[in-house]
């Protein structure tokens, strides 16, 4: 056996991707890390091993312009390049690759910690090491560091260091939560396992095992969904053991998992109720998926009255977006629906003070052990909003060692600093403005080639009915007035509308009424009408039209989208549990669908001239949409004919370092595994092929230049800094969009 010791500034345990985006955040920032896992492949839940799709903000496409951007976006958009497929081994891959790029990263893998050296008393003590067994080595390795972040899951680093946690659910009145339980109790979320089936070319038997579970003795068949064909997580629901310790009784629930997923698969080939004499099992998994154990106790806990509120906290530092989604405390046993979901108006926010120990110093954290009380986890526990979470830990531990403070004398004196340092980074925070003063482009004047001024979608490639009302989302900047529609009428009809305003800026569904309009449409095809819609809005944000359904109107539609522009149909309002009767609260982003309008739209002319898409959008600050789209987009780009943006200053400036961030479209709903299959491997706004050239003197040289694009940020590092007053970004091409589109430029000296 050899004993080791391993010094770093930080250690992060636990690689599933909040401590995959936590190591290489704070990789990133400069800042040397040990990153364990004890497991052989890094992801978690996500991992080959236990194949659960990571979902996020995006909601599976019920929240928009939703997707997660920084590290976790990187990954999303590599893995969709790379594996669209969403073979899980090649995402294994993806993620492994993200770590192994770092190289202030030590990866060591099947380490298992399970000794932690801490002291001070109970309300301020600071962690010194941590020891783990390198599995098949026979190394026991100690690792020590300045600052730890545990992204276990289950929270065993914190735990033994002595950091206050929670287990189960708080007491309604605690955080005043309607769906807490009256008296607070020990039940967590249970666990799950998954398996994978395959279509052979010739009849499959099957012989259940002796402990296979007889299903039709149970409640499965009648209150969960059991079809031949589904596999992976569409049986979320095999979930079990929130009754009893999900983490000691771990043993026993896999057990339990197996009895039924054998037992389902007889009752699939054997019952003769289904079509699947070809079938056979291809995979079954053997490490449960745990959703629920420790929640540590931070400066704030995160409750369901933030979530819904969508909280603007003033430490945010991630957000959010998947529903409160809790599960009967009985599993797949129980009487009830797998699952109740609540969804705010939009995304919500995560405060810093959740992702820090309220008594252990130097204790961060990240995943589904945070800072929040049992409701709240019931959303921030989604892999992608655990990973997002993770890269502010690992930034916020990397720029708190670099202050010389703990983690919360940096949320009192330097938040704005590490929020800014995130946003330079691209991370998922909503709503800040990136205000860095050592960023040279803020003082650039900034021109184009050409700029998009008129929202118009006129080439129809098909009519819809007009059965159900439709939603058309849109900026408004700085005015409107008038909103015209292409249509046909079977008879003479009144075609009626409404004009809404979103409210919050991270909001895309009707929030306040500002106006009706209403046009007598004679009867006829292909007909252009006008309705009257001024207004004037303080301040650009993003207007919701809802055209009211009427059975004599067809609307004509088109497959090209618009950046900014999105189209919905109202469904009926959404049932959150059967249980709750007549107390059904409204869920707009689930009414609002955008289920068979992705990337398409409504044929439309708006007035006046818009601003949303100007050259002046890529200094604005904000990287992503926000109360409008936050971008320059050129006019439709021809053939042979490149677009440009420009940046000039009045005085020779030193540059050293040019950051593009490109259009990624993160209102494109990605997964990494089986959920859906997205159908382009490239993000078609992403631009493909693109040139940087400096003024030197007289003379236009190129800097930098990169095809084959299929990133959205990108930072190109010059050889060395040069003196110049212009640059100009030359776009040569897209990956299928028709325009040139830039959310964000940054320049930079030494």
């Amino acid at each position: 056996m050899k004993l080791e010791l391993v010094k770093s500034d930080i250690t992060v345990i636990g690689g599933g991707l909040a401590g995959v985006c936590a190591a290489v955040s704070a990789a990133r920032l400069g800042q040397t890390v040990s990153l364990i896992n004890n497991r052989g492949v890094l992801g978690g839940n996500s991992s080959s091993e236990v194949r659960v799709w990571v979902c996020g903000a995006t909601a599976h496409g019920t929240q928009r312009y939703a997707r997660e951007t920084g590290i976790m976006g990187e990954m999303f958009v590599e893995n969709q390049y790379r594996n669209p497929e969403g073979n899980p081994y090649l995402w294994d891959l993806v993620v492994l690759e993200t770590v192994r790029a770092e190289k202030n990263i030590q990866l060591f893998l099947n380490t298992d910690v399970h000794e932690v050296e801490a002291s001070g008393h109970e309300n301020e003590r600071a962690i010194h090491s941590v020891t783990g067994w390198m599995m098949g080595s026979e190394r026991k390795i100690r690792f020590e560091s300045d600052m730890f972040i545990d992204c276990t899951g289950d929270g065993l680093v914190g735990f033994l260091a002595g950091a206050k946690y929670r287990i189960g659910r708080e007491a309604r009145d605690e955080y005043n939560e309607e769906w807490a339980p009256e008296i607070a109790d020990d039940i967590t979320l249970g666990s799950t396992l998954l398996f994978y089936t395959k279509e052979s070319d010739r009849p499959v038997k099957y012989i259940p095992p002796s402990f296979a579970k007889d299903i039709t003795k149970t409640t499965i068949p009648m209150k969960r969904v059991i079809r031949s064909g589904d596999s992976g997580c569409h049986y979320w629901w095999i979930e079990w053991g929130g009754e009893t310790d999900t983490v000691h009784n771990n043993e026993s629930i896999r057990d339990e998992l197996w009895s039924v997923i054998y037992g389902i698969w007889d009752y699939i080939k054997n019952s003769g109720n289904f079509e699947a004499d070809n079938m056979t099992l291809e995979w079954v998994g053997s490490l449960p998926g745990k959703r629920e154990y420790r929640r540590f106790q931070g400066d704030y806990m995160l409750n369901q009255n933030d979530i819904i509120a969508q909280e603007p906290f003033g430490d945010r530092i991630a957000f959010g977006g998947w529903s409160i989604d809790l599960h009967p405390p009985q599993g797949m046993y129980s009487t009830e629906s797998g699952s109740k979901h609540l969804y705010p108006d939009g995304i919500y926010h995560i405060p810093f003070r959740s992702l820090y120990s309220s008594n252990v110093s130097n204790l961060m954290f990240a995943g589904r052990d945070i800072s929040a009380t049992h409701v709240a986890f019931g959303t921030t526990r989604v892999m992608a909003t655990c990973a997002v979470m993770g890269e502010a830990a690992g930034s916020g531990a990397a720029l708190a060692l670099q202050k010389g403070v703990s983690p919360r004398l940096l949320h009192r004196d330097y938040m704005k600093d590490l929020q800014q340092l995130m946003l330079r980074q691209d991370a998922s925070i909503i709503g800040i403005a990136g205000d860095d003063p050592r960023d040279l482009a803020k003082t650039a004047e900034i021109t184009a080639s050409s700029t998009l001024n008129a929202i118009a979608v006129t080439i129809p490639s098909d009519t819809r009915p007009l059965h159900k009302d439709v939603g058309v989302l849109f900026p408004v900047s700085p005015s409107l007035e008038t909103v015209d529609l292409l249509l046909d009428a079977e008879q003479d009809t009144l075609l009626e509308v409404e004009l809404w305003h979103t409210g919050k800026g991270e909001n895309y569904v009707p929030k306040q009424q500002v106006a009706v309009a209403s046009a007598t449409v004679a009867k006829g095809s292909r007909q252009w009408v006008k309705l009257g819609l001024p207004w004037q809005p303080d301040e650009a944000c993003n207007a919701f039209v809802i055209i009211k359904a009427n059975e004599a109107i067809r609307l004509y539609t088109t497959d090209k989208p618009l950046t900014g522009v999105l189209c919905f149909e109202k469904g009926p309002k959404p049932v959150v549990s059967s249980l709750l009767e007549d107390q059904q609260p409204d869920q707009p982003v689930v009414q609002w669908s955008m289920y068979g309008w992705n990337r398409q739209l409504t044929c439309l002319q708006i007035t006046p001239a818009t601003e949303a898409y100007s050259p002046k959008q890529v200094i604005d600050g904000y990287v992503r949409p926000y109360a409008g789209p936050h971008l320059w987009v050129s006019e439709e780009m021809s053939k042979g004919n490149p677009e440009w943006i420009q940046l000039t200053w009045k005085e020779e400036q030193k540059i050293a370092e040019i950051h593009l961030t490109f259009n990624d479209d993160v209102n494109e709903d990605l997964i990494n595994l089986h959920h859906h299959r997205t159908v382009f491997e490239t993000i078609p706004e992403l631009v493909h092929t693109y040139r940087i050239e400096a003024l030197i003197g007289d003379e236009w040289i190129v800097v930098a230049e990169q095809s084959d694009n299929h990133k959205r940020k990108r930072v190109h590092k010059l050889k060395e800094e040069m003196l110049s007053k212009q640059i100009r970004v030359w776009i040569e091409g897209t990956n299928g969009c028709l325009r040139a589109e830039v959310a964000e430029i940054r320049v930079y000296a030494l």
